[in-house]
């Protein structure tokens, strides 16, 4: 199994001079190659492969004006190109929206070295234009015997640099056989409640530090657009940021790893998270929560283990459905939390809803039909659109 292992490092001024210059080129060279594709649909209807798009890339090294492109190392231009190839194929597939230009203040920094853009021994790794290794922080051993195929080096927008290096890792195997089965349901309330009963507190990392953020924030809106001093405040507010994506990002990666590892299946629901957040009165709550990273973080751990997660419809009625006898309720406001059902069952609405996910999930799989519609077969219709049941008179 191949995986990628992040580490910070350290540049030299040197090489932080030279990364930036090879971000801005892979910047420039992609905004041209989605540039000559988009014209070369629009007047000619005519479509350009990565092939054409490389034989640009020589000629406009060629010119006076790109003459700088041969300055940094032609493997992550050439990266680029088979990046925006894939952007490209995953827009025909309706796999994602059409490709937009990078911009040199919004976009991430990065550039991707393959096998021959780098060298790799003992431990140390040097980039092509480079008179000296990466000082990289190891936090944790690469796999025994491990060489990279390929690296990727990225700038975060409080400056900190890493590098992610695509290994095989033989200690990616499947987990043992395990019987167990759970179904989350997500919220804001409680990040998670599982059909077992259990329910997983909310941390609200970005409510935690909106005190310390306020200040840096109303320091910045001061600042002069384009002066040093709104650089430096920016950097300030933004690694304010990046301590709380990394503290919600290491509190998803252990509750994921631990769902993954107690349970042979796991059943949740298919959120259109993308359109929640467009409700203003929870945004901010929804992005704290990150429910799209919980549930990429889940497929993917599920895949290296050989485990399997389920993904019910969003239109299934979870929370409204009894999970003791089955019947639906007409309605179930949000501001309710427990309800009784006619047969006499007392329900925490989360945990209720947990249960049904995981009873349609079950049966899902026995049915064996396709559970995630978004995101392998789009435009599929979903599993679980059926006909809730009906309450007997």
């Amino acid at each position: 199994m191949k995986r990628a292992l992040k580490y910070r490092f350290h540049p030299t001024d040197a090489q932080a001079a030279e990364l930036s210059r090879t971000f801005g080129c892979v910047r420039k060279v992609y905004n041209l190659a989605l540039q000559a594709r988009t014209e070369a649909w629009v007047l000619r209807s005519e479509r350009i492969n990565y092939n054409a798009t490389s034989a640009m890339l020589t000629a406009w090294k060629k010119t006076e004006e790109l003459a700088f492109l041969n300055d940094v190392s032609s493997v992550p231009l050439q990266q680029c190109l088979r990046h925006l190839q894939t952007a490209f194929t995953n827009f025909f597939g309706k796999r994602a929206k059409y490709p937009r230009f990078k911009s040199r203040k919004k976009s991430r920094k990065s550039a991707e070295y393959t096998t021959s853009g780098f060298r790799f021994r003992d431990g140390k790794l040097t980039l092509a234009k480079m008179a000296e290794p990466l000082d990289i922080v190891w936090s944790r051993p690469l796999p025994e015997g491990a060489s990279p195929s390929t690296v990727a080096v990225s700038q975060d927008a409080a400056g900190r640099w890493f590098v992610s290096l695509l290994v095989e890792d033989p200690s990616v195997q499947p987990l043992p056989a395990a019987d167990t089965a759970v179904g989350v349901d997500v919220g804001l309330g409680h990040l998670l409640a599982l059909s077992t009963g259990e329910k997983v507190a909310n941390p609200r990392h970005e409510r935690k530090d909106r005190a310390r953020l306020a200040l840096p924030q109303r320091r910045l809106a001061k600042k002069q657009k384009g002066s040093a001093n709104r650089a430096r405040a920016r950097r300030r507010v933004a690694r304010i940021h990046a301590r709380i994506a990394d503290r919600r990002r290491d509190h998803l990666h252990k509750l994921t790893t631990r769902l993954v590892r107690e349970n042979r299946t796991v059943v949740i629901e298919d959120l259109t998270v993308r359109n929640m957040v467009r409700n203003r009165s929870l945004a901010r709550a929804i992005s704290d929560a990150a429910w799209s990273d919980f549930r990429s973080m889940l497929e993917y751990k599920a895949q290296w283990y050989g485990r399997e997660v389920i993904a019910v419809d969003r239109f299934f009625p979870s929370s409204k459905l009894c999970s003791n006898c089955g019947s639906l309720r007409q309605a179930m406001p949000l501001h309710v939390r427990t309800w009784t059902c006619t047969c006499g069952a007392v329900h925490d609405r989360d945990v209720n809803a947990a249960k049904n996910l995981l009873a349609a999930g079950l049966a899902v799989s026995v049915c064996g039909a396709g559970v995630r519609p978004q995101r392998s077969t789009p435009g599929g219709q979903s599993a679980m659109k059926q006909k809730t049941p009906r309450r007997e008179p």
